[in-house]
């Protein structure tokens, strides 16, 4: 009779627990859509280990996130099959950290999209909804990192937000996102949409979560020309480093919430006002003073955001004519070949879906002689109103601009606490084979209303659940401060995190 020591037991039972596992959550996957390619497919190549302050924790990667070991294809027909010679600096971050890569999660195409929809893998469906059986979307353009989070495929995972494509899955999934201050983060190896926004984002199931992944990959990167020097980090600890202290003990006394009066407009669902209010209420009894603000620009930040990042994306995306890597398709015998734009039309039309078409358009135009003043330049100066809004009413200065001042300002708002949308998640389209006429309509433009103005300041925001609407879908409510003070936003997340506790 065959015998084996403890040890070999152990292992094999491990072994089988690990099968049984992946199983279940290739099946659970199999209903969501969320990941698009798998860590455990591919001979497990980025294990998590035993040490590193990540130790243990899974993570799920946004598939416009380069990995040398699985694909990046943006969700991309003009990336299909394409795998980076390289790591993104997030990813060997979490690597080094313990973490393990279960596998890249589905985006809209190259992280164009509030609904996830516009991906060549395939809309991503709603986890929240499996009881029901009813299909809404995850939001996006990160819903497969939020689905992933939402389903339990993963503890964390990696997205990027451009204008509310980190925050918009987090409130619809109900899940924790937090889009962090720009150039905190390294977005070195991250495929560019819009570079003077994009940013590289966590969720995760609660705040604890989200905390130990942030601080994990928000290092200093030299390769990354966007990202923060250290002078400035440091800069930015120091200006939030009073206000953090008062938060130690779980009580709020002398933090001043600012609401925006703009940020409740009237497409706003009932029930999205009422869990708001409820957060308020709470914080109110911990001794935070709520005071109500004005950002008189806020009405023009969606316009200006889709102009700029238009703009960008028609520049960056430039760089696929199948040539030089991804889909190549030939022109036609008989083409004329004399003019380069013929021989890169038919790849490119081909290869992008009609929502990226759509932007790369928007852009040139925008960029064109005729339009450059009207358009560009007027939302680059809004954009710069929206930022004097954000640094006139916060009293914690700015640290891209502390030099200005010689303190803190004894009057002002220390954060400032909004929805995160302006509805519970809307249903799928149920045609999802060509979803370009959904998406043509201002209502998915409209779902970034409330996220954009953070993301033109490169302020930090998170969003965190907050209750349910009447539908009895999550609802997120964002708390938004200075740019650098992450970990003070972290910190009301997490009292509002255990308020809610304490409430259900």
């Amino acid at each position: 009779m065959l015998s084996c020591s403890r040890s070999q037991c152990c292992k094999l039972s491990s072994a089988r627990t690990l099968r049984r596992r992946n199983a279940s959550l290739q099946a659970t996957n199999a209903s969501v859509n969320a990941l698009i390619a798998s860590g455990s497919s591919d001979a497990n190549a980025y294990p998590a280990s035993r040490s590193g302050p990540l130790a243990g924790m899974s993570v799920a990667v946004k598939d416009n996130i380069c990995t040398k070991s699985l694909p990046t294809t943006c969700s991309s027909r003009i990336l299909e099959g394409f795998t980076s010679p390289f790591d993104a600096t997030v990813v060997s971050l979490l690597s080094q950290g313990g973490a393990g890569i279960v596998g890249k999660a589905n985006c809209d195409e190259f992280g164009m999209g509030s609904l996830n929809v516009h991906s060549v893998h395939g809309p991503v469906v709603n986890p929240f909804g499996f009881a029901s059986g009813e299909r809404r979307s995850a939001g996006g353009s990160s819903g497969g990192s939020a689905a992933a989070v939402a389903a339990g495929i993963c503890d964390a995972a990696l997205g990027t937000d451009t204008g509310g494509s980190v925050r918009l899955p987090a409130s619809y999934c109900g899940v924790v996102g937090l889009k962090p201050s720009y150039g905190i983060v390294s977005r070195w190896g991250v495929v560019s949409f819009a570079d003077s926004l994009d940013c590289v984002g966590v969720l995760g199931r609660d705040i604890l979560t989200v905390k130990r992944v942030h601080r994990t990959i928000s290092i200093y990167d030299s390769r990354d020309p966007t990202a923060a020097p250290s002078s400035v980090r440091k800069r930015a600890a120091e200006l939030q480093r009073n206000r953090l202290a008062s938060l130690q003990d779980g009580q709020l006394t002398g933090l001043r919430i600012g609401i925006p009066q703009e940020y409740f407009p009237t497409e706003l669902q009932p029930s999205v006002i009422d869990s708001v209010r409820q957060v308020l209420t709470s914080l109110k009894a911990r001794g935070a003073a709520l005071v109500p603000i004005s950002l008189p620009s806020t009405p023009y930040a969606l316009s200006a955001y889709y102009v700029l990042s238009s703009t960008e994306a028609s520049s960056n995306l430039a760089r696929y004519d199948g040539i030089e890597y991804g889909l190549r398709v030939e022109p036609p015998l008989g083409a004329n070949l004399t003019k380069t734009a013929n021989v890169y039309a038919h790849t490119r039309s081909l290869g992008f879906g009609k929502e990226v078409q759509r932007r790369i358009l928007l852009g040139a135009y925008a960029l064109s002689a005729d339009a450059f003043e009207n358009y560009f330049l007027q939302a680059q100066r809004v954009r710069n109103l929206i930022k004097a809004d954000f640094d006139r009413v916060f009293r914690i200065p700015n640290a891209l601009r502390a030099s200005e001042h010689v303190a803190l300002l004894e009057r002002g708002i220390d954060i400032i606490i909004h929805p995160s949308a302006i509805q519970t998640a809307p249903q799928l389209p149920v045609d999802t084979i060509d979803t370009s006429s959904d998406s043509s309509s201002l209502d998915a433009y409209v779902q970034d209303v409330l996220t954009v103005p953070a993301s033109l300041a490169g302020l930090p925001a998170l969003s965190i659940p907050a209750g349910q609407g009447e539908d009895g879908w999550p609802i997120g409510v964002s708390v938004v401060g200075q740019w650098g003070s992450d970990e003070l936003v972290l910190a009301v997340g997490e009292i509002i995190e255990k308020c809610r506790a304490e409430t259900t």
